[in-house]
């Protein structure tokens, strides 16, 4: 045999780097690693990473202060799949982070992650690319980018998937972006209605909630809740609420049903099956307050629907409601009171809350809770408007005390509402005297000093319902009632103004009252609006009559004539025509100016202690049998010496009643028919 030669190893290449273990105890040293060009240490340096990023927070920010992010934004992209993969988990887990997000949006990356979920990946890849959009989607800016990269329709995709975790994922991203309105219309186009339904039956409740918001969301269009109801999504939805052991979705379950309550289709389609009935008894039964509370809110919504208020008197909604009303949520009282005032357009439902829910709605008024008040009051409001059987019920309830009490509240529509109230019930003769029995007049004030006009037309309107007697403008003008009464004639809101007209209409019936809103200047205001073609109202217009009533002078002075029930007493004087617009010197004034050849302005005055000239008191007593005496005596003797020959006196008696035909000295000076006591015409000087 030959002798064995050993061969000899050959020694590797120069030119080749001899591999070798490393292990690095710093993430800064790993982050150089991204930027390697081998694919084996890209791939273990991102599972490094990640399970670094895993462990908290803190981590996540190292990471973004070692800039680790921009890195690894390149690696989404490569070319192999495990570098591609482990890149994609870092960002799943690092998107959570608020300063990682903002820079991802700065980089733009959106379009890289919606490309890992594509069909032919990984589901890994796909549970942690749509975690990664989940949690960018959280921010307007990046719903935005992900809707314009084409996202949406992967994610419904997905959707469909194997993985939990991908569902979840993807149906997270989805409720987020649903938000806004045009990713929800795109939704529709995408047919995304029945896979998310299919989510309902998932194992994972996490999995079904976020379906039912999702849900929530999208059935505020019209469109989707016609998909929802062509793919029987009503029977899902009840199924849920039919199963106690899903109790912890019924009340996202109940708020997508309210939102179905608003379709007429919808309505009819769940009474046919029995589900209408089958929802009014589940939430009256319910111990849960936002059952009760959103089941509230769908029939509200539902209510203002005409047909659907029929439907739901049908089903007797009212006792449920009723029901709500004694509930201790807040949120449920509320949520009821809406549903009664929407449901008081019916006219069936107003009668039944004549006995049961009046009571329960005064009793609200008392709450502690302001919004509690404002839509009891707003329920109130709306029970007794045109219904005089429940604005007694509501005075039997003894509501009178805590509507007024309400006037004071701080929010506006619980004020408005409260006049509302006390005004539909002061239609009523016993009920006006007993709501003046109980200080409206003072009570009243603060509303009529409001900022908002609601609260200021309503105010007006009590105003103008309750002080029809004598005693209560008493109590209106001695608690200062009426000087902002007056200042409302000012408003530039057309309601405002012609309700405290028709108030200072309604107040102008007696002398006292009437003297006062003049004294205030409401004449003038008054007269001022009815000068504007766009301001004045008939309100208005007879308000300004019916204190132009208790001021005859001005009245005679400005229209020519005096109505057969205007009354002249002493202090009437005719001054003469006047224009609109021109103000009528009071009488004082007039005392005071110096003689002129202008025609004398005609004074009646019965007093016995004035003395007439003597040059005229003869013939006085001969051509009429009565006297006739001057303020220009009065004036005389404070001055002493005046010239007789600057006065004169007018002995015309024709009638002024109903004459508008002028004599020729253009002037009817002339006495009312009324004046049959002794009186006499006395004359002033003018400057006229």
């Amino acid at each position: 045999m030959g002798k064995k030669i050993k061969k000899e190893v050959e020694p590797p290449p120069k030119d080749v780097f001899d591999p070798f273990m490393i292990e690095s105890k710093k993430a800064a040293t790993v982050v150089l690693m991204l930027r390697s060009p081998e694919e084996e240490i890209l791939a273990k340096a991102c599972e490094a990473l990640y399970k670094f990023a895993l462990k908290g927070e803190e981590n996540k920010a190292t990471l973004l202060e070692l800039g680790a992010v921009e890195p690894l934004t390149k690696l989404l992209t490569h070319e192999d799949k495990i570098v591609r993969r482990n890149a994609t988990m870092i960002f799943g887990i690092l998107s959570s982070n608020n300063d990682v997000k903002k820079l991802l949006r700065e980089l733009d990356v959106m379009n890289s992650v919606i490309a890992q979920l594509a069909p032919e990946e990984e589901v890994v890849i796909h549970e942690f690319a749509s975690l990664c959009l989940a949690n960018m989607s959280a921010e307007y800016t990046s719903k935005v980018q992900i809707f314009e990269h084409g996202g949406l329709e992967p994610l419904i995709r997905l959707l469909s998937s194997p993985d939990p975790d991908v569902k979840k994922n993807s149906m997270e991203c989805i409720y987020n972006l649903v938000q806004d309105f045009q990713c929800r219309t795109t939704l529709q186009e995408l047919n995304a209605i029945p896979p998310i339904l299919e989510l309902l039956k998932s194992e994972y409740p996490v999995i079904q909630l976020l379906a039912l918001k999702t849900l929530g969301v999208i059935t505020k269009d019209k469109e989707s809740r016609t998909m929802l109801r062509d793919n029987q999504g009503l029977d899902h939805l009840i199924k849920i609420l039919e199963t106690k052991e899903l109790n912890d979705l019924h009340v996202e379950a109940l708020a997508v049903i309210a939102n179905c309550f608003e379709d007429m289709d919808t309505m009819v389609q769940i009474r046919q099956t029995g589900g209408l009935k089958k929802l009014l008894s589940f939430a009256e039964n319910s111990t849960i307050p936002d059952i009760q509370k959103n089941a509230a809110k769908a029939i509200a919504k539902a209510a203002y629907d005409p047909e659907n208020r029929k439907l739901f008197h049908e089903q007797e909604v009212e006792k449920c409601l009723v029901a709500f009303l004694g509930s201790e949520n807040d949120g449920t009282k509320i949520a009821a009171s809406q549903a009664i005032s929407a449901m008081c357009e019916n006219s069936g439902s107003k009668d039944f809350f004549n006995n049961q829910g009046i009571p329960q709605l005064i009793q609200l008024l008392k709450s502690d809770n302001e919004e509690v008040r404002e839509a009891a009051a707003l329920a109130l409001a709306n029970l007794t408007t045109c219904n005089p059987a429940n604005a007694n019920a509501a005075a039997e309830a003894d509501g009178i005390d805590p509507l007024i009490n309400v006037l004071s509240s701080k929010r506006d529509g619980a004020i408005a509402n409260a006049a509302t109230v006390l005004m539909n019930m002061a239609m009523q003769e016993p009920l006006r005297l007993n709501i003046q029995n109980h200080d409206i007049m003072h009570a009243i004030i603060s509303p009529l000093r409001s900022a908002n006009t609601v609260v200021q037309s309503k105010a007006a309107l009590a105003v103008a319902t309750t002080a029809c007697d004598v005693e209560a403008r008493t109590e209106l003008r001695n608690s200062g009632g009426l000087e902002p009464l007056v200042e409302l004639l000012r408003s530039k809101n057309d309601e405002v103004r012609k309700h405290a007209s028709w108030a200072v209409m309604v107040c102008a019936g007696d002398e006292l009252t009437a003297n006062e809103l003049c004294r205030l200047g409401a004449l003038d205001i008054l007269e001022e609006v009815n000068l504007s073609g766009t301001r004045r109202n008939k309100f208005s217009e007879l308000a300004y009559n019916k204190l132009l009533n208790n001021n005859l002078s001005l009245k005679y002075s400005q229209t020519g004539y005096l109505s057969s029930s205007n009354i002249i007493n002493d202090g009437f004087y005719d001054y003469g025509r006047i224009n609109p617009g021109t103000k009528l010197l009071p009488l004082k004034e007039l005392c005071l100016q110096e003689p002129s050849d202008r025609r004398a302005v005609l004074l009646i005055n019965s007093k016995s202690d004035v003395s007439p000239p003597s040059s005229v008191e003869d013939k006085s007593d001969v051509g009429y049998g009565r006297s006739i005496s001057s303020l220009s005596s009065l004036r005389r003797s404070s001055k002493e010496k005046t010239k007789k020959n600057s006065y004169h006196f007018s002995a015309g008696f024709g009638s002024p009643i109903e004459d508008k035909s002028e004599p020729a000295s253009g002037r009817n000076t002339v006495v009312s028919k009324s004046a049959t006591k002794e009186k006499g015409w006395s004359s002033l000087p003018t400057s006229r």
